[in-house]
């Protein structure tokens, strides 16, 4: 009996275990669940909360938009669209009678009509200046030549080598106005960078500005050029910044700013070249200064100017 009694008490120890061991399992799979629920009501809670946040946002971006809308007046583009619609259903059943028995209806539909009639006015209106802006077109369209360039006496203040590009210097030039203009030029495997100091050019002044590599260029200085050699354009000796160019045969007006889309520019540069004498000419016609000469390059004839 004493031999088998130390067996039983381990047996029944043994079961014990089991059952402990079991149990812990089962709180162990229930503390399990029991996280996971929490997380999820608090997930649940996080994503209640950033919903709400986001349809304020929304109700704000809403009120913001229609007050732009309302200043723009869109508003009131939109309601005749919309009654105008109604309308057009309305007005097929009752022939001509529509029109007292909607000026006898409630305030809205009396006011829909006059908002149409200023859709209508408007329209022919724009209509109008749609074709006066046409008639517009042609005259500048009508007459392509140097006169559209706005070519002016300038002087390099100073000159420095772009901060991000090689071959570009950056120059402050001086073209009669208030302040000098910034421009950026590809010169730097031509002209050294001593002989662009305060020296006087021809520049193109009204090229829409553009921005290379960083730094906006606001004019373009006017060069005899060939694939191997570059000579900026000198004036006549006597000029002075802001003297214009101009071009005997070709009167008129420069445009304010070229228009790139009408490529009046590219029209024009093809026949801008030294003559045999070196001097600058449009089609035959000199690069002049009234009263003081023509604008000539140093060595270069017969070359093309860009």
């Amino acid at each position: 009996m004493s031999s088998h009694n130390p067996l039983m008490r381990l047996e029944q120890r043994a079961a014990e275990a089991d059952q402990i061991i079991e149990y812990l399992k089962q709180q162990v799979h229930l503390l399990k669940e029991k996280a996971i629920v929490q997380a999820n009501v608090r997930e649940e809670k996080k994503l209640m909360a950033e919903n709400a946040k986001l349809k304020n946002d929304i109700e704000e971006l809403k009120k913001q938009l229609l007050e732009k809308e309302k200043r723009r007046g869109v508003r009131e583009v939109a309601m005749p669209s919309g009654e105008a619609g109604v309308e057009c259903c309305s007005k097929p059943t009752p022939p001509e009678p529509s029109g007292p028995a909607l000026s006898a209806a409630p305030a809205a539909a009396v006011q829909s009509p006059p908002s149409k009639d200023e859709g209508k006015k408007k329209k022919p209106e724009k209509k109008g200046e749609k074709q006066e802006k046409k008639q517009a077109a042609p005259q500048e369209d009508a007459t392509v030549d140097v006169s559209r360039l706005d070519m002016r006496v300038g002087r390099i203040v100073t000159a420095e080598k772009h901060p991000d590009a090689d071959s570009l210097y950056v120059e402050q030039v001086d073209v009669g106005e208030a302040s000098p203009r910034t421009v950026v030029s590809g010169l730097v495997k031509h002209i050294p960078l001593d002989q662009m100091q305060n020296r006087m050019a021809v520049l193109l002044c009204n090229l829409k500005p553009a921005k290379m590599r960083g730094v906006v260029s606001q004019a373009m200085v006017m060069c005899a050029s060939s694939p191997d050699k570059v000579e900026i354009l000198d004036p006549p000796s006597g000029a002075v910044p802001g003297d214009r160019v101009t071009f005997q045969g070709f009167p008129g007006e420069p445009d304010k700013e070229l228009n790139p889309k009408k490529k009046v520019w590219e029209q024009v540069q093809p026949d801008l070249r030294t003559d045999s004498q070196c001097v600058a000419t449009y089609k035959g016609a000199a690069f002049e200064i009234t009263g003081k000469g023509v604008c000539k390059a140093q060595t270069m004839n017969n070359s093309g100017i860009k």
